[in-house]
């Protein structure tokens, strides 16, 4: 028997009994079977995360019992890689099946090969030549069409996007090399944007390593463009990543830095102190989130924006604060609270913005079967499984994994019983 469960169980019975509560007052209101935690308390039953948070919530233990019980799929974030443009470049490989991955090579070799170095940035690299009015309305109309990857990016498939994506930025990037003055610095800046995008769909795709990669070339092109800010977001990205792994220490930590960058734009620090928020409540740190979740918001409101760029982060969510009040809602265990207020966000998305729709559809769908609405988190979730195959996210995927463990405890409800065949496929799809 590992140490976890029991110190978990004595420390929760403690708490329990202190409240003055039963187990079946405390059944009830974490919708777990009086049996079931009555095992976790002796050791017998291992707990998980998800109900270490809510009975952190439901006994007001202020973090203690939820930071017994790390995440179990919590995995050590993959650091950002150094930026090595004179020694080691990138290229990127599309096999005959369709897949992407990327390749080191050395500098010299590359060059010798005739190969493009991959979002390798140095500034001056080569001799500039003057703008030409050619240069310019590329420049307009590859502005034009980020845009339009942006709002491809909410239905297709992330890993499809990757290679256009890519080739736009490193197409963008080679153009600069031949142009000056304003033209070259806006190339390099939009073709930062398009690497920042592709290291998210990256990421999206399950691809850590690609999209840690990927944000660090963009953070080059961004800087040899003169845009110091994106170096600054690329922290709360590597934080997003680092979220997603479980891991709240470094989550906290990276975003901390970037909301804290006195001199970076009102949107970046508002995007990371909501990236903090986030880490804080995976932490069950309940008023640390809720500080940081009003201080997005007054960042965010004070944010002018520069209609000359592309908007950096999700440009579909009306209240993106709102949106993650609920999200944080549910890690800190209040999954009630957490259902309330994702049914208003979802209501109010747009009809094309199917990734949004999903992500933070199915974790209103975990958030009412938390809250033991089971019936309603199954006619939720059934809505949401065709365009889960649809947009293939890696990050949605990992909820779907959450209700189906969830659901499994009420495995006699018809409901249920209905849906598990439709997310065991969606989790394991076929060739």
């Amino acid at each position: 028997m590992s140490e976890q469960p029991i110190s978990f169980g004595i420390e929760l019975r403690r708490r329990r009994t202190a409240a003055g509560w039963s187990l079946t007052r405390l059944a009830m209101a974490v919708h777990y079977s009086k049996g079931h935690l009555s095992k976790v308390e002796t050791g017998l039953k291992r707990p998980t995360s998800e109900l270490a948070r809510l009975c952190d919530a439901a006994l007001c233990a202020d973090g203690v019992l939820a930071a017994l019980v790390p995440p179990t799929e919590a995995t050590e974030a993959a650091p950002l890689p150094e930026s090595r443009p004179d020694e080691e470049v990138w290229i990127m490989q599309w096999d005959a099946d369709g897949s992407v991955r990327f390749a080191a090579m050395d500098r010299r070799r590359a060059l010798a090969l005739g190969a493009s170095c991959l979002l390798a940035v140095a500034a001056g690299e080569e001799p500039a030549a003057a703008a030409s009015p050619a240069d310019a309305g590329l420049l307009q109309a590859s502005r034009a069409m980020f845009d339009q990857y942006r709002r491809l990016g909410q239905s297709a498939e992330p890993g499809a996007l990757v290679p256009p994506l890519v080739a736009q930025a490193q197409a963008l990037r080679d153009l600069a090399t031949r142009s000056a003055g304003g033209t070259r610095r806006g190339l390099l800046v939009l073709a930062s944007r398009y690497a920042e995008f592709a290291g998210w769909m990256a990421q999206e795709s399950g691809n850590d390593r690609a999209a840690s990669w990927l944000t660090r070339r963009a953070v080059d092109l961004a800087q040899a463009g003169g845009d110091r800010h994106l170096a600054t977001y690329a922290l709360a990205r590597q934080a997003l990543i680092s979220f997603y792994a479980g891991d709240a220490a470094t989550t906290i930590a990276l975003s901390g830095r970037a909301a804290d960058t006195k001199d970076a734009p009102p949107r970046i620090r508002g995007l990371a102190a909501q990236q903090e928020a986030q880490g804080h409540a995976l932490a069950g740190d309940h008023q640390a989130c809720m500080r940081r979740l009003e201080t997005a918001r007054a960042l965010l409101s004070a944010d002018a924006g520069d209609p000359t760029l592309p908007v950096i982060g999700s440009s579909n969510l009306t209240d993106p604060v709102s949106m993650a009040t609920g999200w944080c809602l549910y890690d800190l265990g209040r999954p009630q609270q957490a259902a309330d207020i994702l049914d208003a966000e979802t209501a109010l998305l747009p009809g094309h913005s199917v990734r949004n729709q999903v992500r933070y559809g199915m974790r209103r769908a975990l958030s009412h079967a938390a809250a033991g609405h089971i019936e309603h988190a199954c006619s939720v979730a059934g809505a949401l499984l065709g365009p889960v195959s649809q947009v293939d996210s890696a990050t949605v995927r990992a909820d779907v994994r959450r209700l189906a463990r969830l659901l499994t405890r009420h495995g006699s409800n018809a409901a249920v019983r209905e849906i598990t065949p439709q997310l065991t496929s969606v989790l394991r799809p076929t060739a």
